[in-house]
């Protein structure tokens, strides 16, 4: 999640049995991305050795293939030289990426919104595809997750991790039954206390529901997903936003883009079902024990 996902919160996601993810461009100011793949390195090997029969999950890191991404080879040789365990690649494919990935071992999962770009995405190598359906949190497309999965199984027997909506135990097992092998879930762990989140951004998930999310492209240039009250605090009309433009889609040194993410709050609509700020932990048991009740009730 563009700014809200940072070391620390990844090194807890993945030490509760999860795999946690942070964009590259996360890691802002130089020489940062590379402290953030050393401390993730180094905290999880001290974990896994105290704790032999409880190991962590591997951890991932996005990377932006888009043009305006002018950090993506330099942030991918320190994936090289450091071996991140799993690439998320978005908003472009490149074949030499994932051979990058390969190289060590690592294993590449594509974003993909639609069939063409997924077929793209494992012609150019992707390991895996993420399906992010309508309702998903940040960029995301407008296929039903029923439908999107449907037609992936269809011609792609690799792995696959469903996005949108998701945000408690049945929705992981709902989109296990669906055919997905995994649920990648975002906005819920906005509201952690470990994300890097202003506690304002916290709140409103806190207190909205699917009904105040906009779907636009004015922010980047590219369909997503945003809080609605957000826009309107930022003094504008959420019901009457003009057409985005991809091209003004750039990113400075700090890895932020001009006008969303900081004040313009991403978020996708399974939102209503979260009704505290939690820590990540906490989330994650949460998460486990509606997984168990769920399967529990409907094996009956």
């Amino acid at each position: 999640m563009f700014i809200v996902s940072g070391k620390e919160m990844v090194l807890e996601q993945c030490k509760a049995g999860i795999v946690g993810s942070f964009p590259a461009l996360n890691a802002r100011g130089e020489g940062e991305f590379e402290r953030w793949l050393v401390f993730l390195n180094e905290e999880l090997d001290k974990h896994n050795q105290a704790n032999p029969d409880q190991p962590a999950a591997p951890y991932a890191v996005n990377q932006i293939v888009h043009g305006s991404n002018t950090r993506l080879f330099d942030d991918i040789e320190l994936s090289v030289k450091y071996k991140v365990p799993i690439t998320i690649t978005s908003l472009g494919a490149k074949v030499e990426v994932n051979e990058a990935a390969h190289s060590y071992g690592g294993i590449v999962f594509h974003d993909v919104i639609n069939q063409k770009f997924a077929h793209k995405a494992i012609e150019k190598g992707a390991d895996g595809l993420i399906a992010v359906a309508s309702g998903a949190g940040g960029h995301a497309g407008e296929l039903s997750a029923f439908a999107f999965i449907q037609e992936l199984r269809e011609w792609f027997d690799g792995p696959i991790a469903l996005s949108g909506s998701i945000a408690t135990g049945g929705a992981v097992l709902a989109a296990q039954a669906l055919g997905a092998d995994f649920a990648y879930i975002g906005s819920s762990f906005i509201a952690t206390k470990e994300a890097n989140a202003v506690d304002g951004y916290k709140q409103m998930i806190v207190e909205s529901s699917g009904e105040d999310i906009v779907y636009s492209d004015y922010f980047t240039g590219v369909s997503g997903n945003y809080l609605k009250p957000s826009i309107i605090s930022a003094g504008m009309n959420p019901d009457d936003l003009p057409k985005g433009d991809i091209s003004t889609m750039k990113f400075d040194d700090n890895g932020s883009d001009s006008k969303a993410w900081k004040d313009i709050w991403g978020c996708g609509q399974g939102i209503g079902a979260v009704k505290s700020v939690q820590s990540v932990a906490e989330k994650v048991a949460q998460l486990k024990a509606e997984y168990q009740t769920m399967k529990a009730k409907l094996s009956h």
